[in-house]
């Protein structure tokens, strides 16, 4: 596990859980909005430092009567090797697990599920199927992978989230209706607006305005009746 953050505490990232975060290294993606853009390429001061496992179990032994859970997050976690092994070393101490990730691991999600070594899952939707490439900021991206996970989320009893970043100006009111349809009936959906900072320097780039924020929840609710808006008060 090549481990490159960790948060203590937070009563928001693992729904209705006191956690902490650990924040792997590397991703498989490049979306020019990312606001952990440090941990997947070297700043000109380089990578932050790396924590070892030792570390990390340290802490959360420490903290094991009162933490009920722990996230992982990225980068994109499933692409570190020793993840389940992680995972199982975790769940001894009778801690829950939510992981963040963007989908393209579907064979390691299920074996992670299926082996109750995840409890919750919340999987980014970057876009409609038709803006995946200008989104994550590649081209001939296979999204195969990223269908399959929402399939076998939405069949499967695990908890779970699907959630999308509103960045002007990828999203339009067209690009929900086609998220809409594919996710069709989820158990929660939110909608995460961007927020502008250092870590992502292109002015072209910008916040939704909350009309707009409210618009697209309205055309999601009418698909997955679950649909929040996250990160701010409206």
């Amino acid at each position: 596990m090549r481990i490159l953050g960790l948060q203590k505490t937070t009563l928001l990232d693992y729904p209705n859980k006191l956690a902490s975060i650990i924040f792997t290294g590397g991703c498989n993606m490049r979306c020019p909005y990312c606001q952990n853009a440090e941990l997947i390429s070297p700043s000109s001061q380089g990578f932050p430092t790396e924590i070892s496992q030792e570390e990390i179990f340290s802490h959360l032994k420490k903290r094991q009567h009162t933490l009920e859970g722990l996230v992982i997050s990225g980068g994109e976690c499933t692409l570190q090797k020793d993840l389940e092994e992680f995972c199982k070393k975790v769940r001894e101490l009778d801690i829950d697990i939510k992981i963040d990730t963007n989908g393209t691991n579907p064979k390691l999600l299920q074996n992670l599920v299926e082996k109750n070594l995840v409890q919750y899952v919340a999987m980014d939707i970057k876009n409609s199927k038709e803006k995946y490439n200008l989104t994550i900021g590649m081209e001939n991206f296979d999204l195969t992978p990223v269908e399959e996970s929402v399939t076998f989320l939405l069949e499967n009893s695990v908890d779970y989230e699907f959630r999308t970043t509103v960045v002007s100006p990828f999203h339009t009111e067209e690009d929900f209706h086609s998220i809409g349809g594919w996710i069709q009936g989820a158990k929660a959906y939110y909608i995460q607006p961007f927020q502008e900072s250092d870590h992502v320097p292109s002015r072209e780039l910008s916040t939704p305005s909350n009309e707009e924020l409210l618009r697209y929840k309205e055309i999601m609710t009418t698909y997955v009746q679950n649909t929040n808006i996250r990160g701010i008060d409206l």
